[in-house]
C-alpha cells in the first residue's frame, strides 16, 4: 500500500508537482512546496510535452544531436519553477518529460513511490476540466497513488503560513473505498488537525437493514486493522449522505464547516468511476473550496 506518514518509515518520499506553467497551476505548487517542506519530501517539478512536427524534424536532423527551441524553451521555464517552489526544501528537482501527460505523470509518481501528485484544475465547466483538458481527470484515472488537486475556488496559499488545520474524509462504505483512511489520518496527524468523517451510503443497503449492518461492521473490522487508534472516529460518521446527493451535501460541508483539506476515497469500479460511488466526484473536486487529496481503489 502506498501510504505514507509524516513519523515512521512509510514516510511521504516524493511530490509530484505536475505542472503546465498556467495561472491554474501557481496555486498548486504553493501547496506541492508546502508539503514537501512539512513530510521533507523532495519535490519534482514536472511537464509532460509532446514535440511539435518542426521540433522533431530539427532533433532528427543528421549530425550532431541538437535540442530544438521547443525543448529549449520548456527546460528554461521548468528549472525556474523548480526553483521558486523549491526553495527552502531539501531538494527540487526539474523533470521534463516528453510523452503524455496523462501516462507520465503517474509514471514519474510510481517510480519514486511513496509519492503524492499535485495538480491544478481549471474548472471551467463540463469540456474545459484538467490542467490541460481533460489531463487531471484522466490522471486521477489512471494514477495508483494519491492525487491532490488545487481547483479554481481554492484561495491562494500563504507559502510561509499555509497549513490544514480541518480535514474532512469522506468515504463509502467499502473496502476498496476505505484505502484512503491511512491518508486521511496521515494528513490530520501531521498538520494536528481535527478529522472529520462523511460516509457516502448506498440507498439499497439502507433499505435492507440487515445488509446495512454487515456492511457497517465489515467497514469497522476493515478500519481496527487500517487504523486501529483512529478506528472508532472513522466509524461513527459526523453524518451520512446517500450516493445520489453526495456531491452537493460534501460540497455544503465543506463550506459550512470550512475545511482546508478534503479526503476523498472512491471506489474505482470502472471506467465510469467519477460517476459511481460518490457521485460526480469531478464536481466536487472542480468546486470545492479547498484542495482535495484523491485515493481511489
Amino acid at each position: 500500500m502506498n501510504a505514507f506518514d509524516h513519523t515512521h518509515h512509510r514516510g511521504l518520499k516524493t511530490v509530484v508537482f505536475a505542472t503546465d506553467f498556467s495561472e491554474c497551476s501557481k496555486n498548486a505548487g504553493n501547496y506541492a512546496s508546502m508539503l514537501a517542506r512539512q513530510f521533507g519530501a523532495e519535490l519534482l517539478a514536472a511537464h509532460a510535452f509532446v514535440l511539435t512536427q518542426s521540433a522533431m524534424e530539427v532533433e532528427a536532423g543528421a549530425g550532431p544531436i541538437k535540442q530544438s527551441a521547443q525543448r529549449k524553451d520548456l527546460e528554461t521555464a521548468l528549472a525556474g519553477v523548480a526553483q521558486h517552489y523549491g526553495e527552502g526544501l531539501k531538494r527540487a528537482v526539474p523533470v521534463l518529460l516528453e510523452g503524455d501527460p496523462r501516462e507520465a505523470i503517474p509514471r514519474l509518481a510510481a517510480e519514486h513511490a511513496p509519492s503524492l501528485i499535485v495538480m491544478g484544475t481549471k474548472g471551467r465547466g463540463r469540456v474545459e476540466r484538467g490542467i490541460v483538458g481533460s489531463v487531471a481527470d484522466r490522471i486521477l484515472r489512471t494514477t495508483e497513488g494519491p492525487s491532490l488537486t488545487v481547483g479554481p475556488e481554492v484561495p491562494a496559499l500563504d507559502r510561509n503560513r499555509g497549513t490544514f488545520r480541518r480535514v474532512l474524509y469522506a468515504t463509502g462504505l467499502s473496502a476498496a473505498a476505505a484505502r484512503g483512511a491511512t491518508y486521511a489520518v496521515a494528513m490530520a496527524e501531521a498538520f494536528d488537525a481535527p478529522l472529520e468523517v462523511l460516509h457516502v451510503v448506498n440507498p439499497d443497503d439502507q433499505t435492507n437493514p440487515e445488509r446495512f449492518s454487515e456492511v457497517q461492521r465489515e467497514f469497522e473490522a476493515l478500519m481496527r486493522e487500517l487504523v486501529p487508534a483512529h478506528a472508532d472516529t472513522l466509524t461513527r460518521p459526523h453524518c451520512q449522505v446517500e450516493v445520489g446527493m453526495a456531491h452537493t451535501r460534501i460540497l455544503e460541508h465543506l463550506r459550512v464547516f470550512h475545511n482546508d483539506l478534503l479526503v476523498l476515497s472512491i471506489r474505482k469500479s470502472s471506467h465510469l468511476w467519477l460517476q459511481s460511488r460518490l457521485s460526480g466526484a469531478f464536481h466536487i473536486i472542480s468546486n470545492a473550496p479547498c484542495p482535495v487529496l484523491t485515493i481511489t481503489g
